[in-house]
């Protein structure tokens, strides 16, 4: 079998696996845009007889879905822009400051990521209805603003960076603040960035936590008041997947902006000591 015949098969198996991965997607599409009742016909039918936008005013007419879509950008936002600083500043520090303890510390903290988050959530919700929490932003914010999984991301990215050029900060009398900002952080942008779209993501698609803390529906991000709309409308499958559809508009934007530091990010951080 030659080169090019070789070629026109991996190019043929990749667009295969393209169009598996993109038929759920296709389907929302195509399911948002059919009058009601129709995807729960038998048979299933893969297109609308007629296409009509009517669930997507009804998103925004009869639901509150703009000061949810609100509630859910600032709180990914904020989180997100948060934890990046905690979650750089820990990571630098396991990876280039050397102060007692450290190596048995970080593998103490490897060792949360076994424990189930679900197993947190009773004693972290009791502790935020201790200090009156309970039903605001910070409480939906507050497991999200540090995490295991990016220090330890982080850190390995971080080892990378040449001790000879901190060093030579250092001997130009330069201070850990500054070297931190003006050395180590440029150089971990593609890391950053790789952990800023996970954290966004995350943040934004997550149902459970914010489920239990909030209260007012007022304060509902998306995730949740989808959840609330199913069952207002259980048979509405149309208007669901125009739901679900815009609250994948935002995930979808950024992943496109910022791919290219995401593709770095993570072929480059997997550096190991």
């Amino acid at each position: 079998m030659n080169r090019a015949v070789k070629k026109v098969l991996l190019h043929g198996l990749l667009a295969l696996v393209a169009v598996a991965t993109l038929t759920p997607l296709l389907w929302m599409v195509s399911v948002s845009l059919m009058p009601t009742g129709e995807a729960n016909s038998l048979p299933p039918r893969l297109l609308p007889s007629r296409a009509t936008f009517e669930h997507y005013a009804t998103l925004f007419s009869q639901i509150d879905l703009g000061r949810n879509a609100l509630n859910s950008a600032f709180i990914a936002t904020a989180t997100t822009a948060v934890s990046l600083l905690f979650n750089a500043l820990a990571g630098y520090s396991f990876a280039k400051l050397r102060f007692r303890g450290r190596d048995r510390l970080f593998a103490l903290l490897l060792a949360g990521l076994v424990v189930p988050a679900q197993v947190a959530m009773l004693p972290l919700f009791l502790m935020l209805k201790s200090m009156g929490l309970v039903n605001t932003y910070l409480g939906v914010m507050i497991p999200g603003l540090a995490s295991i999984s990016g220090i330890f991301l982080i850190r390995q990215y971080a080892l990378s960076i040449p001790d000879e050029l901190l060093d030579a900060a250092r001997v130009d009398g330069a201070s850990e603040r500054w070297i931190f900002r003006a050395v180590v952080l440029p150089l971990l942008l593609p890391i950053l960035v790789t952990l800023a779209v996970f954290t966004f993501l995350g943040v934004w698609n997550d149902f459970l936590w914010p489920l239990i803390v909030l209260t007012d529906d007022r304060n509902y991000t998306l995730p949740v008041a989808l959840a609330n709309l199913s069952g207002e409308h259980y048979q509405d499958t149309e208007l669901m997947m125009a739901g679900s559809l815009v609250t994948l508009q935002p995930t979808l934007v950024l992943f496109f902006l910022l791919q290219r530091y995401y593709l770095e990010g993570i072929l480059l951080g997997s550096v190991k000591e």
